[in-house]
Order: C-alpha cells, then sequence, then structure tokens
C-alpha cells in the first residue's frame, strides 16, 4: 500500500510539473519576437496549414542534398506506401493467417495486392490502398469496402514471416465475416493515422487522399513548402518560411515535436491506464519519465541520439558516445560544463544495454528499446 501511495504522490507531481512546464511562455532558441509570430513558428507534425501548398521532398532534395542523401531510404520516408509501390508486398506476393473459422490472405495481382478473409463458405476481397510501415517491426494495410476505409485485421510481422493479428485488434474470434475483416477507420481515425503516415493528407479538417504524398516527407516536419520555395527565389534571406525543429528546447522538440506522432507525454497519460505495455512504442512518453529529460537538461531530446535524415542506428556502440557527451567515463575524470553527469560504476561501453534494455511486445512479435532509461535491476517489472 505504502508503494502504491507513493507512485501516486510522484505521478501527481509529475502531472502538475509538466502542466507547468507546458503552460509557461518559453522564447525558441535563436528566434526572435517578429521570427516567434510568424505563421510558421508553431509548425507541428501531423497538422495542417491551410493555404499553403507541398511541393515534395524531391523538390526539397534539390537544395538540400547532404540532409537528403540518405533519408530516401529512412523507414520514415516509407511510413505509408501506395500499394503499387509497396516493396514488402511485390517481394511477398502470398501472405496467409488461419484463426478458427477465418482464414486470411493477401495475394499480389499486377500492381494490385488483395485482401481476403474468408470463412470457408464466402469471403470478401477489396484491394489494398495503402501500406502503414516499411514492415521493420510490421506492416498494417488500409483498404476500402463498403465507402468506408478499413484497417486489415491482420498485419505482417517480421519476425513471423507472415500475417498475424493487427495490434490493438481484439484477440477473440470474430462473430461474422464482416468483423473479420477489420476496423471502420472514422474520420478522425482516419486523419490522426494518415496524418502521421504521410504527408499533405489533411486539408481543412478533411481527409484528402488525392492530395497526399506517401510516407513522412520533408515538409510533414518543416511545413509546407511553397512560400518557402518563394522566398528562396526572391532571395528573401529574413523570412525564409519555413520550420527549423532545432530552434525548440529539448522538451518542446521531443514532447511537443516527435510526440505528435510518438506520443507525447501528455498524450499517453490521458490514455487508460497510460496504453498499458503498448506506451513501449511511445518513446516521448517513455523518456519523460528519464530524471535527465524531466529536469530540462538542454541536452537530452530526441535529435541527440537520432539524426532524422539518417538511417536509426541498430548498433548499442554507436550510443556509447552519446552517452559519454554528458556522463564521465570514471571516477577519477575531471567534470567540465558539458560532461558533468556521474559515471556508470560498472561499465563504460554498451550503455544502453543496461540502462534502454530492449522489451518484447508481444502483440507486435518485436522487441523495442525502452527509452526510460533508468538503473534496471533484474527481476524488476519494466514500468508503465
Amino acid at each position: 500500500m505504502a508503494d502504491k501511495i507513493k507512485k501516486a504522490i510522484a505521478m501527481i507531481a509529475l502531472i502538475v510539473c509538466a502542466l507547468i512546464y507546458w503552460s509557461a511562455p518559453r522564447l525558441l532558441h535563436g528566434q526572435s519576437q517578429k521570427q516567434r509570430t510568424t505563421p510558421l513558428s508553431r509548425w507541428r507534425p501531423a497538422r495542417e496549414f491551410p493555404g499553403v501548398g507541398y511541393v515534395g521532398s524531391s523538390t526539397c532534395a534539390q537544395c538540400h542534398k547532404s540532409q537528403a542523401q540518405n533519408f530516401f531510404a529512412t523507414p520514415m520516408a516509407h511510413a505509408s506506401e501506395k500499394v503499387s509501390d509497396c516493396n514488402l508486398l511485390i517481394q511477398r506476393p502470398r501472405l496467409t493467417f488461419k484463426e478458427g473459422p477465418f482464414s486470411y490472405q493477401i495475394t499480389r495481382q499486377g500492381k494490385q495486392s488483395i485482401y481476403t478473409v474468408s470463412n470457408g463458405a464466402q469471403s470478401i476481397s477489396e484491394p489494398i490502398l495503402y501500406c502503414f510501415g516499411e514492415g521493420e517491426a510490421g506492416q498494417t494495410y488500409i483498404f476500402e469496402h463498403n465507402g468506408a476505409l478499413y484497417e486489415g485485421r491482420t498485419s505482417f510481422f517480421r519476425e513471423l514471416g507472415n500475417l498475424n493479428i493487427t495490434i490493438l485488434h481484439s484477440r477473440s474470434v470474430p462473430k461474422s465475416l464482416e468483423d473479420a475483416l477489420g476496423r471502420r477507420m472514422s474520420s478522425e481515425a482516419a486523419q490522426g493515422c494518415f496524418s502521421c503516415h504521410s504527408t499533405a493528407s489533411v486539408s481543412r479538417s478533411q481527409l484528402q487522399l488525392d492530395r497526399l504524398i506517401s510516407g513522412v516527407g520533408c515538409e510533414a516536419c518543416h511545413g509546407p513548402g511553397e512560400k518557402h520555395l518563394a522566398a528562396v527565389k526572391a532571395q528573401n534571406s529574413t523570412d525564409l518560411q519555413i520550420f527549423n525543429p532545432m530552434t525548440l528546447d529539448s522538451f518542446d522538440l521531443t514532447q511537443e515535436f516527435c510526440g505528435a506522432c510518438h506520443m507525447s507525454f501528455e498524450q499517453v497519460i490521458a490514455m487508460p491506464d497510460q496504453g498499458g505495455m503498448n506506451n513501449l512504442r511511445f518513446q516521448p512518453y517513455r523518456i519523460v519519465n528519464s530524471r535527465a529529460h524531466f529536469q530540462n537538461d538542454p541536452r537530452m531530446s530526441c535529435t541527440a541520439c537520432h539524426d532524422p535524415h539518417d538511417n536509426l542506428k541498430h548498433e548499442a556502440k554507436f550510443y556509447d558516445s552519446k552517452c559519454l557527451a554528458c556522463h564521465l567515463s570514471n571516477a577519477t575524470e575531471a567534470k567540465t560544463e558539458a560532461r558533468n553527469a556521474s559515471p556508470c560504476p560498472v561499465a563504460k561501453q554498451l550503455c544502453v544495454t543496461c540502462h534502454m534494455p530492449k522489451v518484447e511486445l508481444a502483440e507486435m512479435h518485436y522487441k523495442f528499446t525502452d527509452h526510460w532509461i533508468r538503473v534496471v535491476k533484474s527481476n524488476e517489472p519494466v514500468p508503465k
């Protein structure tokens, strides 16, 4: 009981401090008052910016060659794909799954992939429209049925090499063929999914798939580029009409900006039971529980370890230099202004293997790196 009370008090304190932090007016680093009041100064991913056109990432790449060099191969750039371009389904022309009386299959037919569910006597088939997720962990399929968008009840999972039940779908055997097909997406759900998996798909609070740009492109993070392109052509260096996320402080960058799609503390704390163990997928929520991030250490943000223009690094050794940018290597090393965090008494390499362990999320058939940075004790349950 005492432990529960302590946890409850700690959570209340965390929420109060977060609310105070978010409500306090903060200047954006390097921005003047004039810059803060320009229309794009509060740009956030998954938001719309009506009245300004998108130019496409290939246009951005003509000037920003170094940022674009590896970006088009990243999972983020392939967060959604039209089925005609979906490499995973091209490489796997037939995927299957069976549950009780229902069998599922996805079959490739030319540039289409057909999603079919059957109960043995009857079947429903629909052409897939979009693939969500590159497939590193899994890939989910969106199609239309009876005039409405649906999220398929089965998804591809890399670990299984085949289809299985889509995350957050009921694990109970469906009562009918229609129920077995998948989940009908409400207008709000469709807008939420497409706005985070694609670019320019929502305008004036309406889903506009005819304008959709597949994947999370440059303009998903920097805002629509039409006015920026005009400013560059006019050589207007004082107002480039584009948003640079690096002007944000570490907390806003992680929670408001990256958290707009990767799920912030504010979003997750509003979920029933904080989303359960599924919140392992929500890195901004997980990291806010880390002491340095909550204390608003300016070095502690998503981009301190990850370059959004490059592929994610999977080797644990790569992140040692990130940890040692703040932490001392040993107790005899002198502190500096930049490196003043205490050294680890156990090791000075492969830090993330201990302090950010990989935890398997059963529904995803995948091990996620836990971004709740902490001293992990053996046999201790993973905190939510």
